[in-house]
């Protein structure tokens, strides 16, 4: 593997291709990087991308918010082909061999708004155009040689419409056509958003030279998409400037310009133009180029809206991405990690015990994106949430009538998740009558929806999770044994967050990173002392208490960094008094904080608005640090 390259499919940069050609790639804000971006979640100099004899290597370069590789924090990993990386708020995708450019990409295009003068001009209406009723004007369509020519690509560039996804591809397949149809110097291809016909996107070409630059009327553009009407000139004389000779702006003869037009919404125009004196467009061509522009019309409309959605789809696996990506250092955290690694590549039945809130789900997802079944749907149910009647529903499904409100056939988790990943969640919470059927799921591959008659074969990988101790389960009778043994094949235990405390400054800025962005706050990261309370304190619900915490951080605080009197009541009443110079410290700090605002609010006459001015905070603020600091049955003696 001698080239490689990371293709953006989610964040500012999406769809850029960037060629990996040296021996080391670096990214980051900084703009001496081969790749810099604008991303406060980025450090200066974030990664590297280094070329070791045909084998491409991601190296961290100590960043402050990390690097991820299918959801999983990395120093230094070996990159495949498909590998998804997480750069703040981007993500890439990696492949082993360097993305060929896109036809066209290297034309350059030039605007000019001169008005020109023209001695002879057709214009059309829409409705006047051939192919669009079945009126007069379809009657005495005229049987020339020339429609018969139009006729084949005309047919071919209908058809190929609906295998186009994207807006360049369009623009593409449209300028490839009229330039098979007409004789032509230049084509271009514009899209406009909004009533004041914004330009969007342009494509141009150059018939004779793929990178020579393509100069467009941009006034003329303006006019026809004001006008809705289609617009045919022979005599096109430019000002003096503009009719230069050949070799730079060449003389331009005869121009045509069309709206693109779908349901009473201009969408965008098609332009092309001649430099040859002989070259005579006509009413017929007008009609001809009209039609092209109305059969694109819904194309483009299709384009644009499945972009949308695809540009919607990679927002939320990025969010995705970021909300289950793993975070942590410690020695606990990388025996998980290697035993994701492990088991990844495996078809193996995997159970995850833990503590609720140590992130089963989390290592669950990730053991799917490392995994073959990547590509694949990754399916996720809470056992614990549904009656049994329901989970059975929702994990089989069901025929149309098997019971009373089955009005329609429905797929169960187990089809849906076909070819990928299922996990089963609070696994403990299975019903006896349930686990017979999920057994032979395990055994043989098999389901059989709720009054189906045979069953279906299935393939996926299950990966259940439970915080209960299944082996007293069994003991108990509340779960079979022999369904124990076929979930237990590989297992294993998450650590409790009171027992990796190391990774809690970790977890607490990544938390702040992803609450502010949310939010749309400005919050830099955590004060010390306010780390010192966050690794101090147990976290009975672990990371998703911590979690919660920082997130309510972030909304109701009004610093750029996590103060300690941002966190909840639970977090600094339990402050431990064992590290008694820094519990010192903060008691000091709080009680100086009540005196403060006690004299303030005292000396405002309990004027909490007045007292906020004196103290410099906003009234909101002053409300708040007057619960968190315990001080309202003060205030009121």
């Amino acid at each position: 593997m001698n080239s490689a390259s990371l293709i953006c499919i989610a964040g500012p940069l999406r769809s850029h291709v960037f060629s990996i050609s040296l021996a080391e790639f670096s990214v980051g804000r900084d703009g001496s990087n081969q790749l810099a971006m604008n991303d406060p979640l980025l450090s200066r100099r974030h990664c590297r991308v280094i070329n070791r004899n045909g084998s491409f290597f991601i190296c961290d370069n100590d960043s402050l918010n990390g690097t991820f590789v299918n959801g999983l924090p990395v120093k230094e990993r070996e990159l495949h082909d498909g590998d998804r990386i997480s750069l703040g708020d981007s993500m890439f995708l990696f492949s082993g061999k360097e993305e060929p450019a896109e036809a066209g990409t290297k034309t350059t295009i030039q605007f000019h708004s001169d008005e020109v003068e023209t001695r002879s001009v057709i214009k059309l209406q829409r409705q006047e155009a051939y192919f669009y009723n079945s009126g007069p004007y379809f009657e005495n369509f005229p049987r020339s040689e020339r429609i018969h020519r139009y006729l084949g690509p005309f047919l071919a560039f209908s058809t190929s419409l609906s295998g186009l996804k994207t807006l360049e591809a369009l623009a593409f397949q449209t300028i490839k056509t009229l330039s098979s149809i007409f004789v032509v110097d230049h084509v271009a291809f514009v899209t406009v958003r909004g009533e004041a016909f914004e330009f969007d996107q342009v494509t141009a070409v150059d018939t004779h030279s793929p990178t020579a630059t393509v100069h467009v009327n941009k006034a003329l553009i303006r006019q026809v998409l004001h006008d809705g009407q289609a617009f045919l000139s022979n005599e096109i004389v430019f000002p003096p400037e503009h009719a230069v000779e050949t070799g730079n702006l060449l003389a331009i003869h005869s121009i045509v310009c069309i709206p693109v037009v779908l349901h009473e919404r201009t969408l965008g125009a098609l332009y092309f133009d001649s430099t040859t004196p002989s070259v005579q467009f006509d009413r017929e061509d007008l009609q001809i180029a009209t039609a092209v522009a109305g059969i694109i019309a819904p194309a483009l409309e299709t384009v644009r809206n499945y972009e949308s959605l695809t540009a919607e789809a990679e927002r939320l696996q990025l969010d995705v991405a970021r909300t289950y990506s793993m975070v942590g250092e410690s020695p606990r955290m990388k025996e998980v990690y290697h035993f994701i690694g492990k088991v990844a590549p495996s078809q193996a039945t995997v159970l995850v015990l833990g503590e609720s809130g140590t992130g089963k789900e989390v290592v669950a997802r990730a053991i799917h994106a490392a995994s073959p079944r990547a590509k694949r749907p990754f399916v996720a149910v809470n056992c614990a949430v549904l009656t049994e009647h329901l989970l059975e529903s929702e994990l089989f499904g069901h025929e149309k009538g098997a019971f009373t409100g089955a009005i329609a056939q429905k797929k169960g988790k187990f089809e849906i998740a076909d070819g990928g990943t299922i996990f089963l969640d609070e696994i403990g919470e299975i019903p006896l009558s349930l686990q017979a059927k999920l057994l032979r799921v395990l055994q043989e591959r098999e389901i059989e929806r709720i009054g189906g008659t045979r069953p279906q074969k299935v393939d996926l990988r299950i990966i259940a999770a439970t915080n209960q101790n299944l082996e007293e389960g069994v003991k108990n009778g509340s779960f079979r044994q022999d369904l124990f043994y076929r979930l237990n094949v590989i297992s294993i235990t998450l650590p409790p967050l009171r027992d990796r405390r190391d990774d809690i400054p970790l977890l607490a800025r990544y938390f702040v990173a992803k609450f502010s962005r949310e939010a749309n706050r400005k919050v830099s990261s955590v004060a010390p002392e306010t780390l010192t309370l966050l690794t101090a304190y147990d976290w009975p619900g672990n990371i998703r208490e911590l979690e919660n915490a920082i997130e309510r951080a972030v909304v109701l605080g009004a610093s750029s960094l996590v103060l300690p009197e941002d966190l909840p009541e639970t977090v600094l009443e339990a402050a431990s008094p064992s590290g008694l110079s820094i519990t010192n410290y903060h008691e000091a700090v709080l009680e100086l904080k009540r005196r403060l605002i006690f004299q303030a609010v005292k000396n405002a006459g309990e004027n909490y608005t007045e007292a906020a001015k004196a103290l410099g905070l906003h009234p909101n603020y002053l409300h708040r640090l007057i619960r968190n600091l315990q001080l309202k049955e003060a205030l009121r003696l």
